[in-house]
């Protein structure tokens, strides 16, 4: 029974696939680009005053989350919603 935006899910049917080591590769991959942009930002930040440099790192410590529900829901059904 799917419960509201839930996929089925059935442990008889739990063989492993390849999304899931292909997926934690790429998030890490993402993840480790995404820490080198915004380590790049991090010096023109510097420049900014202390509370806009503090919504800008609050702001880039958090987008990265945006498109994870997704990637977890393709890694776990290979549908992407």
């Amino acid at each position: 029974m799917e419960k509201a935006g839930m996929p089925d899910f059935n442990p008889g049917d739990a063989r492993p696939t390849w999304r899931k080591p292909i997926g934690v590769l790429t998030l890490v991959i993402a993840l480790a680009i995404y820490v080198g942009v915004v380590a790049m930002l991090a010096g023109p930040l510097a420049t900014w005053p202390v509370l806009a440099q503090m919504v800008a790192y609050i702001a880039l410590g958090t987008i990265w989350i945006l498109p994870l529900r997704r990637f977890m829901i393709w890694m776990e059904t290979g549908r992407w919603g």
